[in-house]
């Protein structure tokens, strides 16, 4: 019996194959190992993949784009926004849900970001049933460490909607520590015509797709040369770019992706020298001025990119999927070693004498999960109850004390909660047992 990993990115989307005790990276159609997640609507049919990305100049009001963005977000998010703002594609709100405006000529409809990521997975499906010659549903899906419940859920939903049995949803950076085993210079160009091109539209796309292949082009080679034909008003546009000057122009984005890592590891109490591996994952972790900056943070670590960067997420996928489906012949000696972390901080607030709001934070983002914590509230003697607010990105939970009576508001999460009066020794305590949590 085979598995699959899915790895489904904001820009691009790839799927692994477990079998006969390896996971690999298997290609679609075209050839190409990692599909872009790009969906075009035209009259009565969807193109998924590099034809809808190829296709995007001429169709860019029918073409989504970046759907992961806005998966599972409500229209007044501000990431639904910003991805709006940011969208050739129209988005409107409907019923306070943000949904596609797709206009195929006689008549406009409007289609879910739910949809879109439908038609990306069940593309991938066919991409790795085409690869095995035979139908295949276990399915491991990875999601960003930053996801919510809502971002998860939607995921799921448009996966099992393609089809898929959706065996785990597992955090991104797991998927890529399994894949390892682990725990287990611009010339004139434009301007020779003194052309300003950033209110054409399809001219910018155009540009956009030609700096795509240049990025992709300068992670192995020092210089890459970009040319569009007829770019605008019939010019052609050509220039040549080095690594240099690439690296020189996103180097804040560069700083940008370290900068989270310093934080955690502050957070967490660790320091570089207290790892002694480091995984890269993502298209981006190509780049080798990333990598440079990676051993540069960690002098002494050992860095794991022997794998693709941009394969590694879905490859780790599959192979939890094979654990999953009862494959025992992995070189891994335990069932799983996936982690799960706080997503963000877990934070207690209390009210002091004066009456000011005092913040705690019991679990910084990153903290391996379960974890136990013990905090003391203070308060006068004849104190009969307590309200507890503990809140982060996902959860808000409120909780009511009295010692004799216990009432609960709670959503999301797993919680166990004891509370002890420390002049009598009396306590109360309470167990919250949850639906199933993506791991």
């Amino acid at each position: 019996m085979a598995a699959i990993g899915v790895h489904f990115g904001y820009t691009c989307a790839c799927v692994a194959v477990f079998k006969d005790g390896r996971a690999d990276v298997v290609a679609n159609d075209a050839g190409d190992r990692v599909t872009p997640a790009v969906v075009a609507y035209r009259d009565t049919e969807q193109i998924v993949g590099i034809a809808a990305k190829q296709g995007r100049i001429r169709n860019a009001t029918n073409t989504v784009v970046k759907v992961k963005q806005i998966l599972g977000r409500r229209y007044d998010d501000p990431d639904a926004q910003a991805h709006r703002e940011e969208s050739k594609c129209i988005v409107v709100n409907k019923s306070d849900l943000p949904r596609y405006e797709i206009d195929t000529g006689e008549t406009t409809k409007y289609v879910s970001p739910e949809d879109v990521a439908k038609l990306i997975f069940y593309n991938l499906k066919e991409t790795a049933q085409s690869a095995l010659g035979s139908d295949v549903k276990d399915a491991v899906i990875t999601v960003p460490f930053e996801f919510g419940e809502m971002q998860k859920n939607a995921l799921r939903q448009a996966a099992e909607c393609a089809g898929f049995n959706v065996l785990r949803l597992i955090h991104e950076p797991s998927a890529a520590l399994l894949a390892y085993g682990i725990g287990q210079d611009s010339p004139l160009g434009k301007r020779t015509f003194k052309q300003d091109v950033t209110g054409n539209p399809r001219a910018m796309l155009k540009l956009m797709n030609s700096a795509d292949v240049a990025k992709h082009t300068l992670s192995t080679l020092g210089s890459a040369n970009c040319f569009v034909d007829s770019l605008y008003d019939g010019m052609d546009f050509e220039c040549n770019v080095s690594r240099a000057r690439f690296e020189l122009i996103c180097s804040s984005l560069f700083n940008k992706s370290i900068q989270p890592i310093k934080s955690l590891l502050e957070q967490v109490n660790l320091s570089t020298s207290d790892i002694n591996k480091v995984v890269l994952c993502g298209g981006s972790a190509r780049f080798p001025k990333l990598q440079q900056m990676i051993r540069d943070l960690f002098p002494d670590v050992e860095l794991l990119n022997s794998i693709p960067p941009d394969e590694v997420i879905p490859v780790g996928a599959a192979m939890q999927a094979g654990i999953l489906v009862g494959k025992d012949s992995l070189a891994l000696g335990e069932d799983s070693i996936t982690v799960d972390c706080c997503a963000s901080d877990i934070t207690v607030k209390e009210v002091d004498d004066s009456g000011a709001e005092v913040f705690t934070v019991l679990f910084p983002s990153g903290t391996p999960l379960p974890a136990r914590r013990q905090h003391t509230l203070q308060g006068p003697g004849s104190l009969s109850s307590v309200m507890l607010y503990t809140v982060n990105s996902v959860i808000l939970l409120i909780i009511i004390l009295n010692f004799s009576d216990v009432c609960l508001l709670f959503r999301g999460g797993s919680l166990h909660v004891t509370c002890t009066e420390q002049g009598s020794g009396r306590a109360e305590a309470i167990t919250i047992e949850t639906a199933a949590a993506a791991s």
